[in-house]
Parts: C-alpha cells; structure tokens; sequence
C-alpha cells in the first residue's frame, strides 16, 4: 500500500506526555505533521509540545471524560483547521491475580483503555469524517492473547480490538480509516512500572520466546508512523506479532495449561503483590482522579 505524505496533516496523539505516545508525536511532527497533544500530565505535555518540529499545541484532559474530550475536538479544529489523524493511545495497566485485585485500579484499566478510546473516537468521529480522517487504536499483544496476573489488561485490549475493527466497518463508507495498532512488550514507563514486581518479572521471562523479550521503544513506534502513513488496518510494533493472528485461536487452551503449571509455581509468593495501577502512566492517573475528587 502506498504511503500517504503527513506534511501539513493535524494529528492527535492522546497519553503524549511518556512512551509510545511521546515519541509517537516527535515522529510525526519530523514528517511534517501539525500535533495535538493529549494526555493529564500537563508540564510534560508542554514540555514535549515545545521539543516537537513543527506546529503543536497541548490540552489537558482525562479520555474518559466524554464533555472534556468533546471539549478537545472543538479547540483542536478552532486551533488547526482539522484533524487528519487520531491516534487513541491512552492507557494503563494493573498485574496480580484476580481474586486480590484492587476493584478499583481492575475497573480503571478498562476505563482508561477501553471506555476512553470509545469517548476519544467519538469525541473525533466528526471531524475525521470531514477530512475523511483516520483513526490509528493502540491495542497490545495481549488482544491476541490472555495472560495470567493481567486479566483487566487482556480484557480491555481484547475489547478495544473487537469496538475498533466494527467501528471501521461502520465508518468506512464515510472514507474514515480505521486501524488496530499489536504492540508486544516495549520498553516504556508502564512495562518497566510492572516490571518492579518480581513475580511479574520472572513471569514474563518464562514465555517462549520472542513474547519474552522487551523491545526498544523507537522501532515500534517506527512501524506505527507508517502504518498511519499507509492508513493500514493493522500495524505490528514488532515484526512477529503478524505471525500470532493465524494462531490465536490454538492460544486460550494452551495458555490455560501453562499457565496453571505456572501459578502453582508462584503462588507462595503472590500474597502481599501491589494491586494497583503500575508506572509512572498510572502513578499520574491516580493523582489526577484524586486531585479531581479534591
């Protein structure tokens, strides 16, 4: 599929203050793209905003807030004129077993990841219909997947696979593009954030190879800049995650096997693991919500 040129097209990155979302922006503005950065880390959206190369502007928002995201789309067409570009990457993440979990930091994790990308498509849906626009959802590995001690993660990204590919059924006809974007585990603040705990290190180093390696960040988001530019309906932050659609249906029975031999393995020592929001992503996300209730 041939490539699309960015120069002079408006992009909209939400979670642009850390990660994927940070160096997302500063790739598309180097090709010339105008960002709009979204996200609750307000001094280190500026600060990414005055680094970027082209035109940029910042909004503080929480992607969950449908008036606040509203409010977002409208500033953004005032600002730039359009929106040509929407990448929904806001996310965040809690480990542990199930049972133990925090209910709250459980629900947070579908609501940030799948009830906010739902809110940010819809806030946008306008006016990418007017630009014939494209929608770019960062969904993970884990949407192809289940996982052990990462229940509310695989369920929000399995859900934001599924809403993404029949949204872009639904909006297609209008010209809007729609693409689900497979990152495995990427050197970021949230997998470093969940790789403090042992337990949920020493996890992941048991997968088989390559789901058990951590990849640089600046090749994923590589890929993810040119399937923006080709509009692709599915992008993969790292060359095998391809490989994984013609498979997942044999996934569930084996990982259910594995996986039980693997829990049996840690469970002395499961009791007592944090339950809450991991990295630095949902350290901010928790205070936000709590200055919010203040």
């Amino acid at each position: 599929m041939s490539r699309v040129s960015l120069e002079g097209q408006v992009a909209v990155v939400t979670g642009a203050a850390r990660g994927v979302g940070e160096l997302l922006a500063r790739r598309l503005s180097a090709r010339g793209a105008k960002v709009a950065l979204v996200g609750l880390e307000e001094e280190m959206l500026k600060e990414v905003s005055g680094r970027l190369h082209s035109e940029s502007a910042h909004w503080y928002a929480d992607v969950t807030d449908h008036e606040a995201m509203s409010r977002v789309a409208r500033e953004v067409k005032e600002r730039f004129g359009k929106v040509d570009i929407v990448v929904a990457n806001a996310g965040v993440a809690a480990g542990g077993p199930f049972a133990d979990s925090d209910p709250q930091a459980w629900r947070r994790v579908i609501e940030v990841n799948l009830i906010g990308s739902a809110v940010t498509a819809r806030a946008f849906l306008p006016v990418l219909a007017e630009s014939r626009g494209y929608l770019l959802q960062v969904a993970s590995l884990a949407a192809l997947t289940p996982a052990p001690m990462m229940s509310a993660y695989c369920a929000s990204k399995s859900g934001v696979e599924a809403y993404a590919h029949s949204l872009r059924a639904e909006v297609g006809h209008q010209g809007v593009g729609v693409g689900v974007a497979y990152l495995s585990w990427t050197d970021t603040d949230m997998v470093r954030g969940a790789d403090q705990d042992d337990v949920m290190r020493e996890l992941r180093q048991r997968l088989p190879w390559p789901s058990n390696k951590t990849y640089p960040l600046g090749p994923a988001v590589d890929r993810l800049v040119a399937g923006i530019e080709r509009r692709s309906a599915h992008v993969y932050g790292q060359w095998w995650l391809r490989g994984m659609q013609g498979v997942r249906g044999y996934l569930p029975a084996l990982i259910a096997t594995v996986g039980q031999r693997e829990m049996k393995r840690f469970a002395p020592r499961l009791q007592g693991m944090r339950s809450g929001l991991v990295g630095a992503g949902g350290a901010a996300d928790e205070t936000a919500r709590a200055t919010h209730r203040n």
